[in-house]
């Protein structure tokens, strides 16, 4: 059997008395899109942040392609290649989609004593069209953040995570705030790209719809344990997903 990229084995969080994290043991092997789906307060966002290294574990390791991570911190491993976008889009409101890239970007090729200078570079600002490009924004290149749609928003933000060019990437909810009319465009030209560049991917969603099309896996979680872990059709056929995790009979719904 391969080395997965990723491996959580008998992860545990604890706040207090309460559990945000029981006995997880999760496989994600290279080029799968996992969609891990469940109610508000699952453990879902738990996970990835203890995974992309913004929270230390209570037990339980975590391994990326074999090496024990547990708890080395966010911007070590995005050096090793674990990317992560969150729930609200990390932007700058007043700044350009391009300069906001070419921020991402810079901070990749640059000691931070040199970022602001580098921005009268033109080949930064070449890459970082290229990157608005890869994932379809080029021409909001020129718009300021906060005028920009929330899907075009969302797609900035995860071109920014992933401008390291990662070999995994953790999404916390990629379609969440985006319009009914955006989310599967959105969904779709991620898809693309992921599939494109050979990426290994795990995301949140509450829309069962985007889980059913997207993921090629599924993880159920309920009180921060695994219910159910298989092909989108044998989770969402699964009983106990069905009772216990809320919307998940009305796959529009959510969760």
């Amino acid at each position: 059997m391969t080395t997965p990229i990723l491996e959580c084995q008998d992860i545990a969080k604890t706040f207090g008395g309460f559990a945000a994290a029981n006995a997880i043991d999760m496989r994600v092997d290279e080029g799968e899109i996992v969609g891990i789906i469940g109610s508000n307060g699952a453990g879902k966002t738990t996970l990835l942040n203890i995974v992309s290294g913004h929270l230390a574990p209570t037990t339980g390791r975590v391994m990326f392609r074999g090496e024990d991570v547990t708890g080395v911190p966010a911007r070590v491993l995005a050096r090793k290649g674990i990317a992560r976008s969150f729930q609200v889009p990390q932007l700058f409101g007043t700044s350009t989609a391009l300069e906001n890239m070419m921020l991402a970007t810079s901070l990749l090729a640059a000691p931070r004593r040199a970022i602001v200078s580098r921005f009268d570079d033109e080949g930064l600002a070449e890459s970082a069209h290229e990157a608005l490009a890869h994932y379809g924004i080029a021409e909001h290149g020129d718009s300021l953040v906060g005028e920009l749609p929330q899907g075009v928003r969302k797609l900035l933000d995860i071109a920014m995570a992933t401008s390291a060019d990662p070999d995994l990437v953790l999404l916390d909810e990629p379609t969440s705030g985006v319009s009914s009319d955006e989310k599967n465009d959105v969904m779709q030209r991620l898809a693309d790209r992921f599939i494109a560049d050979e990426k290994t991917v795990v995301f949140i969603e509450h829309d069962m719809d985007i889980v059913r099309r997207y993921a090629t896996r599924v993880v159920a979680l309920t009180d921060g344990a695994v219910i159910a872990d298989g092909t989108p059709e044998a989770v969402f056929a699964d009983s106990a997903v069905a009772e216990q995790i809320v919307g998940m009979a009305h796959p529009a719904g959510t969760a």
